[in-house]
């Protein structure tokens, strides 16, 4: 929120459903954020442009995400699914959707793709024709594609699913449970995952150590060790292809122009401690299928 609100990137509909801290945030936050939002990005509107969006995206753990209207404000390039899928624990849908409800710069863009007058909604859920919010437990698999087959998820279709810090608090056997779901749900899909690696070394204990001070336990942190270990996850919970990249590499292959304007923003004084940052997370991907579509060139 606070990256936004002092120009990394432009998402007018953030300062809805986030509430602007009192603390200002590091610059090497900001920058972090901003590589995450990047590359992700990238990596959403390659998917849609190889499926002609002719596909649908499930954000898992979506949080206060907003790709969803970000992408409805890319409409007229041709960037929004068929359907656009969100699933969180049902408190956090709740406090969204009753955000989503009492803002009509949320609420419009919905309604706009709706062309019937009344939408299913209750207090956990809202289905329309083009944006659906779920409250589900992701470790409990059945329940999660009862309630997205409720809301017309459609299995034959190319699914793009997205998680970001979510694996990393599932047990290993969770995450994998989750990860051999969506390979074999769909016939062409791909999977992106944003989380911690390296976290064996030092910075990477002091991180876990930092992160248990606060009550925050990351329950899947064995398989953050290196990227040829996030990459093996997807392998064998059946993925065919797998691609991990740190997020300084993500970040020194940005556009220098993208580059030189982000860092005007704030003056940092420690690179290093950028660099650390950096390499202690790392963007996933993997595809399933999707052969005549092109989705194995997919990157970043």
């Amino acid at each position: 929120m606070f990256a936004v609100s002092i120009g990394y990137w432009h998402d007018p509909y953030i300062e809805h459903l986030v509430r602007q801290s009192k603390e200002r945030k590091a610059p090497e936050i900001n920058r972090g954020y901003f590589a995450r939002v990047h590359g992700v990005s990238q990596l959403i509107k390659a998917f849609l442009r190889k499926t002609e969006c002719h596909c649908q995206i499930l954000n898992l753990g979506a949080g206060m995400d907003t790709t969803f209207w970000k992408l409805k404000l890319l409409k007229d390039e041709g960037l929004l699914p068929n359907k656009y899928f969100e699933v969180d624990f049902p408190m956090i849908v709740t406090r969204k959707l009753h955000t989503i409800k009492s803002k009509p710069l949320l609420f419009r863009p919905i309604m706009e793709l709706h062309p019937e007058d009344t939408l299913q909604m209750d207090s956990h859920m809202l289905d329309s024709k083009r944006y659906a919010i779920i409250g589900a437990d992701l470790r409990d698999l059945s329940e999660l594609e009862e309630k997205l087959k409720k809301c017309n998820m459609n299995t034959q279709l190319p699914t793009l699913l997205i998680t970001e810090c979510v694996l990393v608090y599932m047990t290993p056997e969770q995450s994998a449970n989750l990860l051999k779901w969506a390979a074999s749900s769909f016939e062409t899909a791909m999977f992106i995952n944003y989380e911690q690696v390296n976290m064996d070394d030092r910075f990477g204990q002091i991180m876990i150590e930092n992160l248990r001070r606060r009550q925050c336990d990351l329950a899947g942190v064995e398989t953050c060790k290196s990227l040829e270990s996030q990459k093996e996850r997807l392998l064998l919970n059946g993925w065919e292809t797998a691609s991990a990249v740190n997020m300084m590499e993500l970040y020194s292959g940005l556009p220098r122009a993208e580059v030189n304007r982000i860092e005007s923003l704030e003056f940092l004084d420690e690179m290093e401690l950028l660099e650390q940052l950096m390499r202690h997370y790392c963007l996933c991907w993997a595809t399933r299928g999707g052969q005549e579509l092109g989705l194995k060139e997919i990157t970043y």
